[in-house]
C-alpha cells in the first residue's frame, strides 16, 4: 500500500498503517497533551482517544504530566509544542477563510484531524477529509464510539493521494465552482516532487476565485548533525517512526512561485515567527530540525 506521496507502508494489528500513518498517531498524542496544558493554543478532546485506542501508541503520553522532561523533551516537549502552534495557526488560516466566504474545505492528508468537530464553523460549512481507508476507518470507529457529532458537514473521502484524487473528491460533493480552503498539513515533505506538483496543479485547477490554500513544506535533512538530533532519532527509538527515512530525498519543488505564477498571492513564514506571534511555541536552536520548515499561505485573487 502506497500513501499520497507514494512511500510504501505496511498495515499494522491497530488497523492503521505503520510509518506514515503512525505518524498521525503522533500528531494526536502532541495534540492531546496541548489540549492539557494551562495555555494551550489549541484544544482538541478526541486526540488522546485516538493515542489510547490503537496498540501501537497505548502507552505514549496524552498528558504534559506524562512528560518528565517537560519542554526540554524533544520528542514530547518541543515537538509537541510545534505541532501544538502548528494546529493553532492552521485552524485560525481556515476559520478566516470560511468566515471570508469559503464553504467547502478540504483536508489532504487529514489523518486523525477533527476540525469538523471542534472549530466553530460558520453555517454550510462542508469538511471534506482526504485520506486512505484504514486510517479513516480507524479514525471512524473511535469517534463513533464516543458518540462524536460534527459542527460541519463532515464528508470522508477514501483516496490515495498519489493517484487521481480529485474526481474520488468530486464524486463525494465536492463542486469546484465554489471558493475552497484547501489545507496540506503533514504531507508535502513525504510527497516525491512529482506528486506535490500534482497536487498543486489540481488545487489549482479546482479552485474558484477567493479560495485559499495553506501548507506546510521542508526538505529532507542532510547535515549529519540534525539526522542526529534527539528529536529525529527519539522518535525512531522511542515510538518506531524514523522520520528521516519517510521525508522525500529529493529537492522540493517551489509550489509558492508555481502558485504565483498561476496567479496566487502567496506568503511564506517559519514557525518562528507564529512563536513570537502568540507566545509560545519552540524558539529556534542549533541544527534544529525545525529550522528549514516553513508554512505556505496562498489566495486565489476573486
Amino acid at each position: 500500500m502506497t500513501t499520497g506521496g507514494d512511500v510504501p507502508v505496511s498495515t499494522g494489528q491497530d488497523g492503521i498503517d505503520v510509518g506514515v500513518g503512525r505518524t498521525a498517531l503522533l500528531v494526536a498524542a502532541a495534540r492531546a497533551i496541548e489540549a492539557r496544558r494551562a495555555d494551550r493554543l489549541a484544544e482538541d478532546v478526541y486526540a488522546e482517544h485516538f493515542v489510547r485506542a490503537a496498540p501501537a501508541s497505548a502507552g505514549w503520553p496524552v498528558r504534559p504530566e506524562e512528560v518528565p522532561d517537560g519542554d526540554a523533551d524533544p520528542l514530547w516537549g518541543r515537538l509537541a509544542r510545534y505541532f501544538g502552534l502548528r494546529t493553532r495557526v492552521f485552524d485560525d488560516f481556515l476559520l478566516r477563510s470560511a468566515h471570508a466566504g469559503a464553504r467547502q474545505v478540504v483536508l489532504l492528508g487529514a489523518g486523525l484531524d477533527t476540525r469538523a468537530l471542534r472549530l466553530d464553523w460558520p453555517a454550510g460549512v462542508s469538511v471534506f477529509e482526504l485520506d486512505r481507508g484504514p486510517v479513516l476507518a480507524f479514525k471512524q470507529r473511535v469517534l463513533d464510539g464516543l458518540g462524536a457529532r460534527p459542527r460541519a458537514a463532515r464528508v470522508p473521502v477514501a483516496v490515495d493521494l498519489g493517484h487521481d484524487w480529485a474526481s474520488v473528491l468530486t464524486a463525494g460533493g465536492f463542486v469546484p465552482g465554489e471558493p475552497t480552503a484547501w489545507l496540506v498539513e503533514g504531507l508535502i515533505m513525504y510527497l516525491t516532487p512529482a506528486a506535490e506538483q500534482r497536487l498543486v496543479a489540481t488545487a489549482d485547477r479546482l479552485s474558484a476565485a477567493g479560495s485559499a490554500l495553506a501548507y506546510e513544506t521542508k526538505s529532507r535533512p542532510t547535515s549529519p548533525a540534525i539526522v542526529a538530533h534527539p528529536l529525529y532519532t527519539g522518535a525512531a527509538t522511542r515510538i518506531g517512526v524514523d522520520l528521516v527515512a519517510l521525508f522525500d530525498p529529493g529537492p522540493r519543488p517551489d509550489s509558492a512561485a508555481d502558485l504565483a505564477g498561476r496567479g496566487w498571492s502567496t506568503t511564506t513564514r517559519t514557525p518562528f515567527e507564529f512563536t513570537a506571534r502568540h507566545g509560545r511555541g519552540p524558539e529556534p536552536e542549533a541544527d534544529d530540525p525545525l529550522g528549514d520548515n516553513r508554512w505556505v499561505f496562498a489566495e486565489k485573487p476573486a
